[in-house]
């Protein structure tokens, strides 16, 4: 039998959609949940069993849920002990699911003599997430009105990552063998709140006493995804994270998913009405005023109350108390005064031991040499300054999460306003060692000495903290990979997805050969190109650069990249050229020409390499077959299929068969303005610039050569970034 939980009774205020049920039995249903059709947000939906008395709600088939939170984001819920046996441990839900363990609000436990329990990522993963071991006398059953659950006869401990299932294995403590069978005990996932005094001692007396307790409570987190589910959340830039939910008077917040071996959602959130507000901020108007002056504890103590929105006012009432009152507090506030001379004293030796903290800081971060390499040159000192701590806390809120616009490679970025109210973002790194340090070090070097109206605009950085603050111009219109990857309403047109290309291609031709050094970029990706109002390209994240003399053709380094877009002949030769930026420019074309992501999930395989896959296509002309049908329906084939034969040639195996950035820059800019054409077997654009280059060799057994070396890559260990 579960063991009986106490559940929350109906919420007053409307919570659901409108006509649809905001409660199953005793168990309240707010939106995005929902048990019938049209009254639940995708991946949210539930079953209310209305045959049994009450009626009861369920997650799946055997799941049962006794509570919803909103404020919390959390779904508790009835789950199955693992008892005697390895088994595997699930809340109901499947891996891509909005909902998963919360390791926050749980406990793993273990119940039996002489046991020892591994929670577990997976039989294919085996990470071990959690280990619980208990110990009795003689094997004896232990003192069953001991609640402690100290490793006597029972044993919990916390749970590091929060999943929606797990293997779970228990094993004899001494035996240490899989195929022993302990004689009783158990293992499960339950509540914190609920698993104390008298519950642990119905769990033990369950075990050593046989009753029949199989589910216990477990609470469940969940979340939305900024990107799936554009739409319940909005963008708002008066709101400190620049988002909010559909309701006004809301606000979502960026929150840690932890996932495990799998991969995290893009960006989760979850959302709260505004202060002064209550409701569900997941639906229209779902955020409403609370009237603090009808609360059971009068807010004014001596005076009216006036209720305002999202506040109240306190309208002072002239009277002898009144007057006593005032009195009280004048001399309060005297001597209130005397202990804050003590405490601005106080105040004053920490100001100057944070000053000399940061003097160390900005000495350690080598800000003398940046000061000297800024001010050498007139024009960099004219776009770069070095901004002081306390502006740049200022302008965060003192780097309130709120504010957190997403995480880079290299660092979390936030939203700031500065006294001029220009808005900016500013890039913090997320490890303190040293390597972060010189590659935020590095960032700085190369933006500084960058102008070009695609490459995001470096306005400064800050040197006085441990890691090196970075501030650039704030791009509003999120990433390329968003926009072709995620839910939005509205797709990019061929028209501008051929212009972002350009503009792409121009900003790393210039790096690579028009700046003042060379530059190779190192992770150039779609999640790295970010886009303007205007759809204006803005190339981003220098963390990984390298920079070299202009005479120079290549260097040898560790290997740094991302999986999809790094190039193969630098995985394996560890020699980076200006060709890599190429052959990760070329899958960017890749993902433009066919909405497809770099690594995908196809009927064959869980993890095919889109450069291959297209590569494939193309030689067997089969290209049609991957190309976006919105390309066709705009009249956009035939260009595309020029621009899909420059991609051929920008993932060649060979770095030498690929082409320069410089020449894909001017193919790009040809087929633009209409002036290259495919008749089928050839391209009739610059032919000059593309001498020796492979669209006119015959490559049919290298197609397979490079399928073959890009699954093996694909499926090789991660590469550092």
């Amino acid at each position: 039998m579960a063991l009986e939980l106490l559940v929350p009774t109906v919420a007053a205020v409307p919570v659901a959609l409108p006509g649809c049920p905001e409660a199953c039995g005793s168990v309240t249903v707010p939106y995005p949940f929902g048990f019938r059709p049209g009254c639940f947000h995708k991946g949210f939906n539930l079953t209310c069993d209305e045959t049994r008395h009450p009626p009861k709600l369920f997650l799946s088939d055997d799941v049962e849920v006794d509570a919803i939170s909103l404020a919390n984001s959390t779904v508790r819920v009835q789950s199955k002990m693992v008892k005697n046996i390895n088994g595997s441990w699930s809340a109901g839900v499947k891996d891509g699911s909005v909902l998963a363990m919360s390791p926050e609000h749980n406990f793993f436990v273990v119940i039996g003599c002489d046991l020892i329990a591994s929670l577990i990522d997976g039989p294919q993963n085996a990470s071990y997430v959690s280990v619980s071991a208990t110990r009795c006398d003689n094997s004896s059953a232990p003192d069953l009105s001991d609640t402690s659950c100290s490793g006597v006869g029972c044993c919990r401990t916390t749970i590091a990552w929060g999943l929606p299932t797990y293997e779970v294995q228990v094993k004899d403590l001494d035996q240490q063998v899989d195929d022993t069978t302990p004689t009783y005990g158990g293992a499960f996932i339950v509540d914190r709140e609920w698993f104390s005094g008298t519950n642990v001692g119905a769990m033990q007396n369950s075990t050593f006493a046989h009753t029949k307790v199989t589910k216990v409570p477990t609470v469940l987190q969940w979340w939305l995804d900024l990107e799936r589910d554009y739409g319940l959340v909005v963008s708002d830039f008066s709101s400190p994270s620049g988002w909010r939910c559909i309701s006004l008077n809301s606000f979502a917040f960026i929150v840690a998913v932890s996932a495990g071996s799998g991969a995290p959602p893009s960006y989760p959130v979850r959302c709260n009405c505004s202060d002064g507000y209550e409701g569900n901020p997941y639906i229209l108007h779902g955020c409403q005023d609370i009237d603090e002056c009808k609360q059971p504890v009068h807010p004014c103590m001596h005076g009216r109350c006036i209720n305002m929105p999202g506040t109240y006012r306190c309208s002072a009432i002239i009277s002898l108390p009144g007057l006593i009152t005032v009195i009280s507090i004048t001399v309060g506030l005297a001597l209130l005064s005397s202990l804050l001379g003590v405490a601005k004293i106080s105040n004053k030796l920490k100001q100057r031991r944070a000053k000399k903290l940061r003097h160390k800081f900005f000495m350690r971060n080598h800000g003398l040499l940046l000061q000297q390499s800024i001010s050498s040159s007139k024009d960099i000192a004219e776009r770069t300054r070095i901004f002081c701590l306390e502006e740049l806390e200022q302008s965060t809120n003192n780097f309130d999460q709120n504010r957190i616009l997403g995480g880079g490679g290299h660092g979390t970025v936030y939203k700031g306003i500065l006294s001029d109210q220009h808005i900016v973002a500013i890039k913090k790194a997320k490890i303190v060692v040293q390597r972060e340090i010189n590659q935020f070090i590095n960032e700085v070097v190369i933006l500084s000495q960058t102008n070009h109206r695609n490459v995001v605009k470096l306005f400064g950085c800050c040197l006085e903290t441990e890691v090196p603050l970075l501030v650039y111009e704030f791009i509003s219109n999120g990433t390329l990979s968003f926009h072709l990857h995620g839910q939005t309403e509205n797709p990019l047109s061929w028209k501008d997805r051929l212009r972002i290309a350009l503009e792409t291609a121009r900003a790393i031709a210039y790096l690579h050969s028009a700046a003042t050094i060379s530059v190779y970029h190192r992770d150039i990706k779609s999640a790295n190109i970010l886009l303007t109002d205007t759809l204006t390209s803005k190339l981003s994240d220098f963390g990984a650069s390298r920079s070299i003399e202009l005479d120079e053709t290549g260097i040898l380094t560790a290997v740094q990249g991302t999986y999809g877009y790094l190039d193969p002949e630098y995985y394996y030769t560890g020699r980076l050229t200006e060709k890599s930026d190429v052959y990760s420019f070329g899958v960017i074309l890749a993902e433009l020409l066919t909405r497809v992501t770099p690594v995908f999930s196809s009927h064959s395989s869980e993890g095919t390499s889109l450069a291959s896959h297209v590569v494939s296509l193309i030689r067997d002309n089969r290209f049609l077959d991957i190309l976006d049908g919105q390309i066709v329906e705009e009249g956009g084939t035939e260009d595309a299929e020029v621009v899909s034969r420059l991609v051929e040639a920008c993932l060649s195996l060979k770095g030498e068969e690929r082409p320069t950035m410089r020449q894909v820059e001017t193919i790009l800019q040809d087929v633009q303005s209409s002036k290259a054409h495919y008749n089928g077997q050839t391209i009739s654009v610059n032919q000059s610039a593309l001498k020796g280059q492979p669209w006119n060799k015959n490559k049919g057994g290298e197609g397979t050569r490079i399928y073959s070396m890009e699954n093996e890559f694909i499926q090789s260990s991660e590469i550092p970034r």
